[in-house]
């Protein structure tokens, strides 16, 4: 070890000083390259750079769900402060880097290939063939290579990474933690009036074009981790730091759902609350009354009567609920004009004059998972979407019964409610959000994967019990 130790050592004065002078220049050249306040933390973050790379190989899902949060939650476009930074860009490859590592050298990650990312390995391949036949190809292929193919990777990843109880435990509170901090500025823009939509519906960074400036999106975007922040706190065990996490962050996110007037929005708050009372209350009566009065407290609250569009002031078919019937039109006849392969990846709204019956001077979005997925797909991938919604929801399932039979520990046992939940959550709610081809069903598609097989490997099942013969005459 000191022979080691000696052939790093200067062979002289001067070896010393250039070798001080070089490490001066690394740390110190980012505080005049970098803006503040960045360019005071750079030394910071060089000194932590080689514990983070010890960290991001030791367990590469924590590097995996950085990029994650802050691809899905738009962390860096809520924080503006954030975006020089280009997070997501600057995880992504690194990510992949330690995944191979993993996978191909040390070994220590075993890739499998079960049913659901069969099924979503089939829809990937019709959407990447349908690209290549878009109406408008650019557009199409865009989309796919800036945001498609990275939740694509991310769906493998999240399926062979998280393995162990931490893996699912550190996922859900991640998943809030974000959620509550896009929360917590949705309701401060609310209550300052910063970027409000027809003079009441809340959004984030609107002016900088950001997903988060439309109200629709956000409630989207929230409405997500609030399956996960639920089950935390009805699962036993699951230990109170865990449970009051939950708690403050389901509060936030309904708080914050309500601000954004969503009518999608409180179909999914009362199907996620549904599925998780129908798991925790016995009294099918009490339930049924419980979720009547939480639509109406959420109806009243959220103040839909003052919207200026679907609000109380619209008689009949308000104009919100006529443009998305027009809308569904279009994506209709979109699919029959295009069966095969429908009009590509986001093609809808460039093509929504060509095949709406309505015409009121602009393009409209679908605003339905469903038609949006026929209308850019076609008849075959809006066939292999559903029967991959339809497999995850059986998979998760299952995973949740056998994970209670085999008293699992807490953490898989809540994601196991939270994905079932989640997935109510994503059927109502995406009926009336646009959510095909972004990332919370491929997130719920990955976990319930990870979770089928954490199942398959730790909690087998328990045979039947052979039939007694009849007693001889």
């Amino acid at each position: 070890m000191q022979a080691s130790l000696e052939a790093f050592r200067p062979q002289s004065q001067l070896g010393a000083i250039a070798i001080a002078t070089l490490a001066t220049l690394i740390v110190g050249l980012p505080m005049f390259v970098l803006p503040m306040p960045f360019a005071a933390a750079a030394p910071i973050v060089l000194a932590a750079l080689p514990l983070a790379v010890i960290v991001a190989f030791r367990n590469p899902f924590v590097l995996c769900l950085i990029f994650i949060v802050f691809s899905f939650f738009r962390i860096h476009e809520a924080f503006p402060v954030l975006g020089p930074l280009r997070i997501p860009s600057l995880v992504a490859i690194p990510t992949l880097v330690v995944i191979g590592w993993h996978i191909f050298l040390s070994k220590e990650i075993k890739p499998f290939w079960s049913k659901e990312l069969k099924v979503f390995a089939i829809f990937f391949a019709l959407v990447t063939i349908g690209v290549m036949f878009a109406v408008s190809r650019p557009a199409a292929l865009a989309y796919w290579s800036a945001t498609y193919w990275k939740i694509a990777t991310m769906v493998v990843a999240i399926a062979w990474l998280v393995r162990t109880p931490a893996d699912f435990g550190l996922a859900a509170r991640a998943l809030i933690i974000g959620s509550s901090m896009i929360s917590v500025v949705a309701i401060q823009n609310k209550l300052a009036g910063i970027g409000l939509v027809e003079g009441t519906r809340v959004t984030i960074s609107r002016d900088t074009g950001s997903v988060l400036g439309d109200p629709n999106d956000l409630s989207l975007i929230l409405l997500f981790p609030l399956g996960f922040a639920i089950s935390i706190i009805v699962t036993p065990n699951s230990g109170w730091v865990n449970r009051i996490l939950g708690a403050v962050g389901a509060a936030l996110m309904i708080w914050a759902i309500v601000c954004t007037q969503s009518r999608g929005g409180i179909l999914g708050i009362l199907s996620i609350m549904g599925v998780i009372g129908l798991r925790i209350v016995k009294s099918k009566l009490v339930l049924i009354s419980v979720g009547g009065a939480a639509a109406l407290i959420l109806v009243a609250a959220m103040g839909i009567s003052n919207r200026s569009s679907g609000g109380a002031a619209e008689s009949g078919i308000d104009e919100s609920a006529m443009g998305r019937i027009y809308a569904w039109g279009a994506a209709w006849n979109m699919a029959v004009a295009r069966p095969l392969n429908g009009v590509g990846l986001d093609n809808f709204v460039p093509n929504y004059y060509l095949y709406s019956s309505h015409w009121d001077g602009q393009n409209h979005a679908v605003h339905s998972t469903w038609f949006n997925v026929l209308a850019e797909t076609g008849f075959p991938g809006f066939a292999v979407f559903v029967y991959m919604i339809y497999t995850i929801a059986r998979s998760a399932t299952v995973s949740m019964f056998r994970l209670a039979e085999a008293r699992a520990p807490p953490a898989v046992q809540a994601m196991a409610l939270a994905l079932i939940a989640g997935i109510a959550g994503f059927i109502a709610g995406g009926t009336f959000l646009t959510q095909g081809f972004t990332w919370p069903v491929y997130i719920l598609l990955a976990l319930t994967t990870a979770t089928s097989r954490y199942v398959d490997l730790h909690c087998p099942k328990v045979p039947s019990p052979a039939p007694t013969a009849a007693p001889a005459n």
